[in-house]
C-alpha cells in the first residue's frame, strides 16, 4: 500500500512539544511528497469532519509554542464501535492512508481499536506530561513539565525555608507518579506521596517533629494529585502541626514553551511516525530509549509500567533526606 495522503491528531490533555512533532509530521511529509491533514479536536474532530490541509507554511513559529495549534479534546463518542465506523468512514472518504495520533494511554488504545477494527493504519506519538507509557523512557512534554515543578518547588523551597513551615505541593499525575517521584527528587523534597504505595502520615509526621528537634525548621512534601489531595492531608498533619501550607501547581505544568529536550523529541518523533507509516508499520508506536528514537508494537505501548524503578527513587529521596 503506498502511503499518499496523512491524517494527523492531538488527543486528551494537552502537554507541551505537541507543537514541535505537528510541525515534523508536516514538513517531513511533504518533503516525502505526501499530502498532510490537520484533524482539529482529536478524536472528536474525526467523527464531525474537521480536517485542515496543512502545508510547511502553516505549521511556521509553532515549535517554541506550548498547547497544540490542532486543539486536543476527549471524545465519548469514540468510545462506542459506532463513533470509530463514522471516524474511519470520514478518513475513507477523504482518500487518507495513515493517522499519526499524538496522545497519551487513551488516545493510543484509541488507535489500537482503529486498527484492529477496520484495519487502518496507525502511529502512536506519545505526548502525554505524565511519562506513563509503557516502552518508552521518555514521552513528550514530561520534561516541561518536571522542569515546571521544579521551579515551583525551588521558590517554595525559599519561603518555606524564611517561614520555617512544612509545604505539601500537589503535583499532577492521576495515575502515574514520574512527576511527583522526579520532581521530589530534582527539588529536594524531604518526601513524597504518591498512588499505588502506602502513606503512613503517622510516620511523616514522627520523622518531621523528630527533624525539629534537632534543629529542621522546613519540610517539603510533593503529592501526586492521584494519591488523594493535598488540601486533605494538610488536615490531617494539622492536627499535630501548625504551620502547614498547601500549594497546587495544576494546570501550569501543561503550558509554557517546551524546553529544549521536548522540543529535539518532538522533531524526532514526527519524523520517525511518518517514516513508520511509510515502511509499512501500521501499527506502531514511537518511543525514546538509550539515547534515541525507537518503534515499537502499539500493543506493547498500551501495557502496564514496571514500577520497580519507581519505588527505588521513593526510597532514594528518603535516604537522601
Amino acid at each position: 500500500m503506498k502511503i499518499k495522503r496523512i491524517a494527523v491528531l492531538t488527543s486528551g490533555g494537552d502537554s507541551p512539544g505537541m507543537n514541535c512533532a505537528v510541525r515534523s509530521v508536516v514538513r517531513f511529509a511533504h518533503w516525502k511528497g505526501i499530502e498532510i491533514f490537520g484533524v482539529m479536536h482529536g478524536y472528536r474532530g474525526l467523527i464531525s469532519e474537521e480536517f485542515i490541509p496543512l502545508g510547511p507554511r502553516d505549521v511556521s513559529n509553532i515549535i517554541s509554542r506550548g498547547g497544540t495549534i490542532l486543539k486536543a479534546a476527549r471524545c465519548e463518542e469514540f468510545y462506542e464501535k459506532e463513533g470509530r465506523e463514522k471516524a474511519y468512514k470520514n478518513l475513507i472518504s477523504r482518500n487518507i492512508d495513515g493517522l499519526i495520533v499524538i496522545g497519551g494511554d487513551g488516545s493510543f488504545h484509541g488507535a489500537l481499536l482503529l486498527h484492529q477494527e477496520f484495519g487502518f493504519p496507525v502511529v502512536g506519538i506519545p505526548g502525554t506530561i505524565d511519562n506513563d507509557i509503557n516502552g518508552t523512557q521518555r514521552t513528550l512534554g514530561f520534561d516541561t513539565a518536571l522542569n515546571t515543578a521544579m521551579s515551583a518547588i525551588d521558590k517554595i523551597k525559599d519561603t518555606a525555608t524564611s517561614m520555617d513551615r512544612i509545604f505539601l505541593i500537589e503535583v499532577m499525575g492521576r495515575l502515574s507518579s514520574a512527576i511527583a517521584v522526579f520532581s521530589a527528587l530534582a527539588g529536594g523534597a524531604e518526601d513524597v506521596i504518591i498512588p499505588g504505595e502506602r502513606t503512613d502520615l503517622k510516620n511523616m509526621i514522627e520523622k518531621i517533629e523528630e527533624g525539629r528537634k534537632k534543629g529542621k525548621k522546613s519540610w517539603i512534601i510533593i503529592v501526586a494529585e492521584g494519591a488523594g489531595k493535598a488540601e486533605e492531608f494538610a488536615r490531617e498533619f494539622r492536627k499535630y502541626i501548625s504551620d502547614v501550607r498547601v500549594t497546587v501547581i495544576g494546570h501550569l505544568q501543561r503550558g509554557g514553551g517546551p524546553s529544549a529536550f521536548d522540543r529535539i523529541l518532538g522533531a524526532l518523533m514526527g519524523q520517525a511516525a511518518v517514516q513508520a507509516l511509510l515502511e509499512g508499520k501500521h501499527c506502531h508506536a514511537i518511543g525514546w530509549r538509550n539515547d534515541d528514537v525507537i518503534v515499537y508494537k502499539l500493543q506493547e505501548a498500551i501495557k502496564p509500567q514496571d514500577r520497580g524503578k519507581i519505588s527505588f527513587y521513593h526510597q532514594l529521596i528518603h535516604i537522601l533526606t
